[in-house]
């Protein structure tokens, strides 16, 4: 895994996963506290009804993690341009990444897109307000000045974001980014232990299929408005974010409202 940060002139470093986490004697010691890690956080979840699992989820994390950051989990879409939030220790958390989907950009559709952490220091300051205009604009309005992504990273691919922000700018230890990228590996271990597990975790199962659910509105409704305005998939998303973002809501409440025909993009 490799971590992208921006200097304070701009430059882009590559820096190893592997790195940070360490090698040889060090590697066998990551090894043993990514599995603890994992095994705490299955722990916070186990023997829940569904209903409970999603904020369960997110005390372990937050347990895990430095102190003053707030977390959310991220699942992508069958379509990388769709996700839903899982799990948030706070309404902010919620809001950034809800935004990040409804206007396409943002540290955890870049951590995705490159399949390593994205670090952004300080979103009220070139050079990440430029990187992400529309987003850093809102997201400082909404209280975060500091926005770190990480990658759920399964079989080569991205299946969704850790995603924490902090209100200071900075960034985090080269020792607090060691923890941030043992705890998105150990979420995606757990996540999918649980859902490969016995019918002990039945709840859990279902909070996924739930999750699944969420996703599916924001297909349903591509496909209206590609009816509606006989226009591409991707024209029907864009068009749907666009409404999210001047009405200053989130594309899944914009999705719903169009599949309960309270909204109809034909008005535009």
């Amino acid at each position: 895994m490799r971590l992208f940060v921006r200097s304070d002139c701009g430059e882009v470093k590559a820096m190893s996963g592997d790195d940070l986490l360490g090698g040889g004697d060090a590697g066998e010691e990551t090894d043993i506290e990514r599995a603890r890690i994992a095994q705490r956080l299955i722990a916070g979840v186990r023997g829940l009804p569904s209903q409970e699992v999603p904020d369960a989820l997110c005390r372990a994390c937050v347990g895990l993690l430095p102190t003053g950051l707030g977390l959310s989990v991220s699942v992508l879409g069958d379509n990388p341009d769709t996700g839903v939030v899982l799990c948030a220790s706070n309404d902010v958390s919620t809001q950034l990444a809800e935004l990040q989907y409804t206007l396409g950009e943002g540290p955890c559709r870049e951590a995705v897109r490159l399949s390593a952490p994205v670090l952004a220091t300080d979103l009220a300051r070139t050079p990440d307000a430029d990187r992400w205009p529309l987003f850093s604009v809102q997201a400082v309005k909404a209280g975060a000045r500091a926005v770190f992504s990480a990658p759920l990273t399964g079989a080569g691919s991205a299946l969704g974001t850790l995603d924490l922000y902090r209100d200071t700018p900075g960034s985090l230890s080269s020792d607090h980014v060691r923890t941030v990228l043992l705890v998105a590996d150990a979420v995606t271990l757990a996540v999918l232990a649980l859902d490969q597990a016995s019918s002990d975790f039945e709840g859990v199962v279902t909070w996924l299929s739930g999750a699944e659910s969420d996703r599916e509105e924001v297909h349903q409704a591509t496909g209206m408005i590609m009816m509606q305005l006989g226009v591409s998939a991707e024209e029907a998303l864009l068009r749907l974010r666009a409404r999210a973002f001047t009405q200053g809501r989130t594309a899944t409440e914009v999705a719903r409202a169009i599949i309960e025909r309270t909204m109809d993009l034909r008005d535009d």
